[in-house]
């Protein structure tokens, strides 16, 4: 079990360095910023979140989806900065 859980870990992570980190970073700020009037729907989610309103699964659900990609790429920054972590290759 632990050879198995190993080998999709390492899936992961090369899945993860496989991603161009400028189409993340846009994709992040624009999926993390929308709706941008009145404000941004991460900040109100986490400002429900702080005041313990955030209850609805909805809300719930809202929150997840707008802040999974700034997640993913806190996570790719952070993989990058790893030391004894290589580059991918470039095709």
């Amino acid at each position: 079990m632990t050879r198995r859980t190993e080998r999709s870990e390492v899936g992961l992570l090369l899945w993860l360095d496989r991603i161009p980190l400028t189409a993340l970073a846009v994709a992040a700020l624009a999926l993390g910023l929308a709706p941008f009037v009145p404000e941004p729907h991460l900040w109100q989610k986490l400002k429900m979140l702080a005041n313990g309103t955030l209850s609805r699964p909805i809300d719930i659900f809202d929150l997840i989806m707008h802040a999974s990609l700034p997640l993913l790429l806190a996570a790719k920054l952070i993989r990058m900065t790893l030391p004894g972590k290589k580059p991918p290759r470039s095709a």
